[in-house]
């Protein structure tokens, strides 16, 4: 193992008091992506689903992530790398119109994405095992290995466009099972099969998928993380609460294109 003492001379050139070994996850792999989720159908209740087959027209107001389902898993005779399947489950946020005097009526429904990337997680062939953690069942499985992890961020998306159409008007996709928890949010199962009519949706989403492993690190520490300031007591009084708050100057004067940083040129 490398010497962690130190001398003076090497605290003095690195500015740290000492080398400390710390447990942390770190990151093996990654990538971003930008997609453009053309044409995905949104899926509704069977409530929701007959004011959708009474519609005409149809416009998106705004789409958001419910969750994300991720499955890791290695891939055989390529060690080290693994895939990562994530499902993306998105709540659609849609304005109905049923003819050209009617108002629009709000709805909302889910739209499913699947994706699959591969990434570098590294090989890892111990077990894991932490204090707390005992069960009395005897026949309990043996542990696998203990597998990196995968993380999704997933940037809010954005809601370009939507259509109607009556139904058949593409080639049948196939839908994995709505979770409970999501089908609950929504009072009631959705209607997958043939329907009068569908709303197809064209999403932008940003997301960054990491592979990431627990591992032991060794880093400089230069001191113990102190709070800097001391705790203000809030009142229990709004408008003290909203004097404190500064004006949102920014809010009545837009930035300039020199503000910005850039020339307004399109270059």
């Amino acid at each position: 193992m490398p010497d962690n003492d130190y001398t003076p001379e090497q605290e003095a050139q690195g500015g740290f008091k000492e080398a400390v070994c710390i447990d942390a996850m770190r990151i093996y792999d990654s990538c971003s992506d930008k997609d453009c989720l053309e044409d995905i159908r949104v899926l509704f209740p069977a409530a929701r689903q007959q004011l959708v087959d009474s519609a005409t027209n149809v416009r998106i107001k705004d789409v958001s992530v419910i969750t994300v389902y991720v499955d890791l898993q290695p891939i055989p005779f390529n060690k080290g790398f693994y895939s990562v399947d994530m499902t993306f489950f998105f709540d659609v946020c849609l304005d109905l119109f049923g003819g050209p005097t009617t108002c629009a009526v709000p709805v909302s429904g889910v739209s499913v994405f699947n994706k699959k990337v591969i990434l570098y997680g590294s090989e890892g062939n111990v077990k894991m095992y932490s204090s707390g953690g005992y069960c009395d069942d005897v026949n309990m499985p043996e542990d696998e290995k203990v597998l990196p992890k995968a993380t999704v961020q997933v940037a809010e998306p954005v809601a370009l466009s939507a259509k109607l159409c009556e139904y058949p008007c593409g080639p049948c996709e196939p839908y994995c099972r709505i979770p409970e928890c999501v089908c609950q949010r929504y009072g009631g199962d959705f209607e997958t099969g043939p329907q009068h009519n569908c709303v197809f949706v064209t999403i932008g989403l940003f997301i960054i998928v990491q592979i990431v492993r627990n591992v032991q690190l060794l880093i400089p520490a230069y001191d113990f993380c102190l709070p800097e300031k001391e705790c203000v007591t809030s009142s229990d009084n709004p408008c003290d609460l909203f004097q404190r708050i500064d004006f949102p100057t920014d809010e009545f004067f837009p930035p300039k294109p020199a503000d910005l940083g850039g020339c307004g040129c399109g270059r």
